[in-house]
């Protein structure tokens, strides 16, 4: 079976606080999820994130399809990444390596995802429509990520620094 790879970065115009505390919320995918996928969280998300906890959802990755999918949360390092893996679901195997670490101005996130897919050779003859899928999906939460913090600008930091050290000599 192959092991396919998956990356994705955003960079989000927030504290590490806040993208910590919004990104280890189960309760936010259903935001960060296109609405045909028809996510619900099931259980796992009354306490914060920590090593060892279960989460499970329930989707709809096809038309006329749908299947709960068990996570397990395996690491956690505070403010820097959490680690979650398929028990049980769509894929054959699902391991998400998620990251975050403070950049001028906001955020940087990153996501890298390695999985199998099941059924064999049917698996990989749909791993082109499983890879556009997980595009799609990326894009949507790029757009709700946006919608919910605003866009990221470039070198925003940078002029709000000017601006400070204009309004400063002004002052002075």
């Amino acid at each position: 079976m192959k092991l396919y790879q998956f990356s994705s970065q955003q960079k989000l115009p927030i504290s590490i606080d806040e993208a910590w505390k919004f990104l280890t919320d189960a309760n936010n995918l259903k935001l960060l999820t296109p609405p045909e996928l028809e996510m619900k969280v099931q259980y796992g998300t009354e306490r914060g994130m920590y090593p060892g906890q279960l989460i499970e959802y329930s989707v709809k990755p096809l038309p006329l399809y749908r299947t709960n999918w068990v996570t397990h949360i395996t690491q956690v390092k505070e403010r820097e990444y959490f680690v979650d893996e398929q028990m049980y679901g769509p894929y054959a195997t699902w391991h998400h390596k998620h990251f975050i670490s403070e950049i001028p101005g906001g955020t940087l996130m990153e996501d890298l995802i390695h999985y199998r897919l099941p059924l064999g050779f049917i698996g990989k003859i749909g791993a082109p429509f499983v890879k556009k899928q997980l595009d799609e999906i990326f894009r949507f939460r790029e757009s709700a990520l946006i919608k919910h913090f605003g866009e990221y600008k470039e070198n925003a930091h940078i002029q709000n620094d000017l601006q400070e050290t204009q309004k400063h000599e002004i002052l002075n």
